[in-house]
C-alpha cells in the first residue's frame, strides 16, 4: 500500500509539473505574441508619424513653374568691390514683384555649390518659387542675393583645384566678404529691413555647409539658416579639421533661430552628413527642422528645400 501511495504521489507530481510547464509555456507564448504585437504597433505609429512629418513639407503643384497672371520679380546682375579678395565681384539680385524704395524688405542670401557661381541657383527657378509663394500669401516679399561664394581673386566656376582644401578655404573665407563687403553694398543700394529677424542665409551643398557655418557663427545677424544637402566640413572628418567641433556645433546661448536641414533620400555625394549635422544639433540641444525628401544631390531636393524654407522665414 505504501509503495502504491508513493508511486501515485510521484505520478501526480509529474502530471502536475507537466501541467504547470504547459501553462508557463502557453503564458510565455502569449507574452511573446503581445510583445511582437506591441513592437509592430510601435513601428506602425513611428511610420505614421514620419509620414505625417514628411507630409508637412509637401510642395504645391508646379511650385517652381512660371504661371499665368502672376507678377514675378526682377533679376539684377551687380558688381561690387571686395576688400576681402582685392577684386571686383559679381552677384545676382532678385527683387520682389513691385519692388519700391518706399518699403523695406527682408533679405535672403542664397549660396551655390562647390562647382558653381552666382548663376547656379538660376537653374532652380528661385524667381518662380518665391514669386508663386508671395502671390499665394505663403511667403513674405523679400530680396534674394545670389553671390559668388568662392571668396578669392580667381573666383571662376569649376576651377582646376575644385576638390582641394585651398578651394574649400575660399568658401570658408566668404564669411569675411559677406559681412565686410557684400552686406554693406546691399544695404547701401537697396531698401533693406535690417535686424536678424529680417536676414536669412541658405545654400545648396557647399553653400549649405557655409550657411550652417555663417548662420551659427553670426546668430546676431542671421535669424534663419537653411542647408540643403549640406557638404562635409562643418564637423571634423579625415580631410579637414572642421569649422566646429562636435561639442560646439550649436546655437550660442540666448539665441533662437529657425534652422532647416534638408536631405535627399538618394544623395550619394554628401551621404550621411546632413543626418549627422541633424543628430549633432539634437544632441547639443539646438532646435531645428530636419527632413528627407526624394531625390539625389540635385535641384529636385534643393528646390524642395528652398520652397519650404522660404515659407517659414521672416514671420516675426
Amino acid at each position: 500500500m505504501f509503495k502504491l501511495a508513493v508511486i501515485g504521489a510521484v505520478l501526480c507530481a509529474a502530471g502536475c509539473g507537466k501541467e504547470e510547464q504547459e501553462r508557463q509555456t502557453e503564458g510565455a507564448a502569449k507574452e511573446k505574441e503581445t510583445t511582437v504585437q506591441n513592437v509592430k504597433e510601435e513601428k506602425t505609429e513611428k511610420k505614421t508619424e514620419t509620414e505625417r512629418e514628411t507630409k508637412m513639407y509637401d510642395t504645391a503643384d508646379n511650385f517652381a513653374s512660371i504661371k499665368k497672371d502672376i507678377e514675378y520679380g526682377k533679376l539684377e546682375p551687380v558688381e561690387y568691390s571686395s576688400n576681402t579678395t582685392g577684386s571686383v565681384r559679381k552677384a545676382n539680385i532678385l527683387l520682389p514683384p513691385g519692388y519700391t524704395e518706399e518699403k523695406e524688405y527682408p533679405v535672403l542670401y542664397l549660396l551655390h555649390g562647390i562647382g558653381g557661381n552666382h548663376t547656379e541657383w538660376m537653374g532652380g527657378n528661385p524667381g518662380a518659387i518665391i514669386g508663386n509663394l508671395i502671390a499665394e500669401g505663403e511667403a513674405k516679399e523679400m530680396i534674394i542675393v545670389m553671390p559668388n561664394v568662392r571668396a578669392r581673386k580667381n573666383d571662376a566656376a569649376n576651377p582646376a583645384d575644385i576638390y582641394t582644401t585651398e578651394h574649400f578655404k575660399a568658401f570658408d573665407n566668404f564669411i569675411n566678404e559677406l559681412k565686410n563687403d557684400l552686406m554693406p553694398y546691399i544695404e547701401a543700394n537697396y531698401s533693406v529691413a535690417k535686424g536678424r529677424e529680417n536676414t536669412a542665409i541658405a545654400g545648396l551643398s557647399m553653400g549649405g555647409r557655409e550657411s550652417l557655418y555663417i548662420g551659427l557663427t553670426m546668430p546676431d545677424v542671421f535669424g534663419y539658416v537653411g542647408a540643403f544637402c549640406p557638404a562635409p566640413g562643418v564637423l571634423p572628418y579625415d580631410v579637414e579639421a572642421g569649422l566646429f567641433t562636435t561639442d560646439n556645433f550649436k546655437l550660442p546661448e540666448g539665441y533662437e533661430s529657425l534652422i532647416m536641414i534638408v536631405a535627399g533620400s538618394n544623395d550619394t555625394v554628401v551621404g550621411k552628413w546632413p543626418e549627422t549635422y541633424h543628430q549633432t544639433l539634437t544632441n547639443n540641444g539646438t532646435e531645428h527642422i530636419y527632413y528627407v525628401t526624394g531625390g539625389g544631390h540635385d535641384f529636385t531636393v534643393w528646390k524642395h528645400g528652398l520652397y519650404n524654407f522660404a515659407k517659414r522665414i521672416f514671420d516675426k
